[in-house]
C-alpha cells in the first residue's frame, strides 16, 4: 500500500510539472484554453448555486451515469457524483439479449429550485424521468414519469409555475404539476425554420423576457436563441454563433447560458471532437441589443481570459489513474451497461480490481461488468493518450479473455486468451483475431495507445514493464452513432465456454508513456 502511495505521489508531482498544459485547461496565467475538458462530456447543462457550478453531461448507457461535475470558476472542474448508479427499467440494461447502445439517458437539465437540485431527462426507450437530491453529491432519488420529453428544458418561473420545452424541429411547451406530470397539453411555440433539428433548448427569463436557448445540432451546429415575453411566444429568433472554423470551434452548440457572481455572462456549449466524443467548450457570451451574442467576432474563442468569479482558483485535473486501493471505484469509471456486483469485487483481493465471469458470451459487445472511462486528448495534438494496466491471470478458466480495449464501433482489444492447458496473447480488431502470441508467466502488462488527432489506436503487451511490444495491427476508431458515446478505454473479463474464472487488474494508469 505504501509502495503504491508514493508511486501515486510520484505521477501526480511530474503531471503536475511536466505534462500538466497538455491536459488541463487553465494556462496558470489567467487564461484558459478550449475545450475546458478534453473528453466527451456531451449535452452540457450548468447553474450557479451559492458559489459553486454544477454541469450535468449525457453518459447514455454507461453506469453510474448521469455525471454531475462541480466547478469554483467555470474552468477547473471536478467530479460531483453519477446520480444515476444503475438503470433497472429493462432488461437491456443489463445486456440480457439486448443493449442500449446510442440510446439510455441523454440532454439532461439540471436547475435548483426551493433547496432541492432536479435533473430531467429523457431515455428513448422508456420515457421520461427525474432525479433529485438536497446534497448535489448525493444520493438522487430517480423516479420515473408519465411522460418522456425530448431533449428537456426544465424552467420553474417566478409564478411557481413549472414547464419544460422539448421537441426536434418543433419545439413545444407543458406545464408540469409538482410532481413534473403534465398539467396541459403539448404546446407547439416555434417550428424551426433555419434547417431541420432544432433541440436541445434551455429556458431562461432574463430581464422580464423569456430567452429559449438551442441549436440545430450536427458537425456544423447553429447555436440561436428566441425570445418573447410571453412564455407561450410568439418568439423571435437570433443566430447568436454559427463557426464555420475548422478546429476546436468547428460547429460549436448546444449548451448553456451562465450568468456569473459578477455579473459576467457565459457559455458552456460542446464541439464535436473527433472519436474521443465531444468535447465542452466555455465561451464568452455579449449581449448586443438583448441578444445573447456566443464568442468574438461571431467566432468561438481557443484561448481567453478566465471567467470573473470574485476570486482565483488553482488549476485542477480530473482524476483518470487508479491504483484500485479504495474500496469504491473513482467517479471516472463507468460500467457498460449496469453492473452486475456479484462478479466484481475491490476487497475480495485488496488492491485489486477483480473481475469474475459469471455469463457465457460470444465477444466484447455483448461482455458485462466491462469497466469504462473516457480517455483524454491532450492539448498538444502530437501527443497520443495511452492507458496502462497490470493484469494476474492465473485463476481465469479455459475460454476466458481478458484485457484491456479501446471501444466503440469499431472496437479493438489487447487481451489474455485462456486457450486449454495453456494461455496467449491477442490482438481482436472488431471481432477479427489479428494476432497471437505466447503468454509468459500470469502476468503481463497491456497497453492501448490511442489519438484523438488520427483516429488510430494501437495496442502493445510487456512482460517486464519496460519494453513494450505491439501487438496485432491498428484500430481506425470512429465516432458512430450507433454507440453514440465517443471512444473509451475499457478492462474486462469475460468467458466463452465456462464461467467462474477471474482476472485481477492490479492498477491503471494513463498519460505518462514509460509508468
Amino acid at each position: 500500500m505504501k509502495k503504491k502511495a508514493l508511486f501515486l505521489i510520484t505521477v501526480l508531482l511530474t503531471a503536475i510539472g511536466a505534462n500538466a498544459q497538455n491536459r488541463i485547461s487553465d494556462n496558470g496565467d489567467g487564461t484558459y484554453t478550449n475545450p475546458v475538458i478534453p473528453a466527451d462530456f456531451p449535452d452540457p447543462d450548468v447553474i450557479l448555486v451559492d458559489d459553486t457550478y454544477y454541469m450535468v453531461t449525457t453518459t447514455m448507457f454507461v453506469f453510474p451515469g448521469v455525471t454531475v461535475l462541480k466547478s469554483k470558476d467555470l474552468v477547473n472542474w471536478e467530479y460531483c457524483s453519477n446520480a444515476v448508479p444503475r438503470f433497472d427499467f429493462s432488461e437491456c440494461y443489463n445486456l440480457d439479449g439486448c443493449s442500449r447502445y446510442s440510446h439510455g439517458q441523454w440532454a439532461t437539465s439540471i436547475k435548483f429550485n426551493k433547496g432541492k437540485f432536479y435533473l430531467l431527462f429523457i431515455t428513448l426507450d422508456e420515457g421520461g424521468f427525474i432525479c433529485s437530491a438536497e446534497n448535489p453529491e448525493g444520493p438522487w432519488e430517480l423516479k420515473k414519469l408519465p411522460k418522456g420529453f425530448y431533449d428537456p428544458g426544465l424552467f420553474f418561473d417566478d409564478d411557481g409555475r413549472i414547464y419544460v420545452a422539448h421537441g426536434y424541429g418543433k419545439i413545444f411547451l407543458t406545464e408540469l404539476d409538482e410532481n413534473f406530470a403534465p398539467l396541459t397539453n403539448d404546446s407547439l411555440i416555434f417550428t424551426g425554420d433555419i434547417r431541420g433539428g432544432l433541440e436541445g433548448m434551455h429556458v431562461y427569463k432574463i430581464n422580464d423576457l423569456y430567452y429559449l436557448y438551442g441549436t440545430y445540432g450536427g458537425l456544423d451546429g447553429i447555436q440561436v436563441a428566441l425570445r418573447s415575453d410571453n412564455i407561450y411566444g410568439p418568439f423571435e429568433e437570433k443566430v447568436v454563433i454559427s463557426d464555420s472554423t475548422r478546429g476546436v470551434t468547428f460547429g460549436i452548440h448546444q449548451g448553456a447560458l451562465i450568468r456569473t457572481q459578477t455579473g459576467e455572462w457565459w457559455t458552456m456549449l460542446f464541439v464535436d471532437s473527433g472519436p474521443f466524443g465531444r468535447f465542452p467548450s466555455l465561451q464568452p457570451v455579449t449581449w448586443v441589443d438583448g441578444w445573447p451574442m456566443v464568442g468574438v467576432d461571431g467566432k468561438g474563442v481557443v484561448t481567453c481570459r478566465k471567467p470573473d468569479v470574485g476570486k482565483e482558483y488553482p488549476p485542477k485535473e480530473l482524476p483518470t489513474s487508479s491504483e484500485f486501493d479504495s474500496d469504491v471505484l473513482g467517479m471516472q469509471w463507468g460500467w457498460n451497461h449496469n453492473p452486475h456486483p456479484a462478479y466484481w469485487s475491490l476487497s475480495e483481493r485488496p488492491g485489486y480490481l477483480r473481475l469474475t465471469t459469471g455469463k457465457l458470451v460470444s465477444n466484447l459487445v455483448e461482455a458485462p461488468n466491462t469497466l469504462t472511462q473516457r480517455p483524454f486528448a491532450n492539448y498538444d495534438q502530437t501527443v497520443p493518450t495511452t492507458g496502462t494496466t497490470k493484469l494476474e491471470t492465473g485463476k481465469m478458466k479455459n475460454g476466458d479473455i481478458a484485457g484491456i480495449a479501446i471501444f466503440q464501433d469499431p472496437y479493438a482489444y489487447i487481451a489474455v486468451r485462456h486457450s486449454g492447458e495453456s494461455k496467449e496473447l491477442i490482438m481482436v480488431n472488431n471481432g477479427e483475431t489479428i494476432a497471437v502470441t505466447p503468454m509468459k508467466g500470469d502476468t503481463v502488462y497491456l497497453r492501448a495507445v490511442a489519438s484523438n488527432r488520427s483516429s488510430v489506436a494501437t495496442f502493445e503487451f510487456s512482460f517486464d514493464h519496460k519494453s513494450f511490444i505491439q501487438l496485432g495491427n491498428e484500430l481506425k476508431m470512429k465516432f458512430n452513432l450507433k454507440v453514440f458515446t465517443g471512444n473509451k478505454f475499457c478492462l474486462f473479463n469475460y468467458a466463452t465456454l465456462e464461467t467462474g474464472g477471474y482476472a485481477d487488474f492490479d492498477w491503471f494508469r494513463t498519460g505518462i508513456l514509460n509508468n
